[in-house]
């Protein structure tokens, strides 16, 4: 039996360590800037792990006051890729910690 209790403890630990590990990973993720643009780069957006933007960038070129709605759907467009592409950036690093297992932000 105490063999039993012995592997219990050695898998509460390694546990344990995953979830150090896993907390340690999530902080370094919130600091994590990605950048993405949209409409040919006339508009690029930068957000981080809080998914707040950081930057939004928007070329002078981009500014037609005939056609607002074109701008707004770039800038959209842009913040959409950024926040997509933290995603998945995220979801590969924490997959490397997990051995594919997935988890919830």
């Amino acid at each position: 039996m105490a063999r039993g209790m012995g592997n219990m403890g050695n898998l509460q630990q390694m546990a344990m360590r995953m979830q150090a590990e896993l907390q340690k990973k999530q902080a370094q993720l919130l600091e994590t800037e990605v950048t993405a643009q949209s409409g040919g780069g006339m508009v690029s957006c930068t957000v981080n792990g809080a998914h707040q933007i950081v930057r939004l960038t928007i070329n002078p070129e981009a500014v037609d006051p005939d056609d607002v709605e074109m701008l707004e759907d770039t800038v959209t467009a842009a913040v959409n890729a950024a926040m997509h592409e933290f995603d998945e950036m995220a979801q590969k690093e924490m997959s490397a910690l997990t051995g594919g297992l997935p988890f919830g932000r």
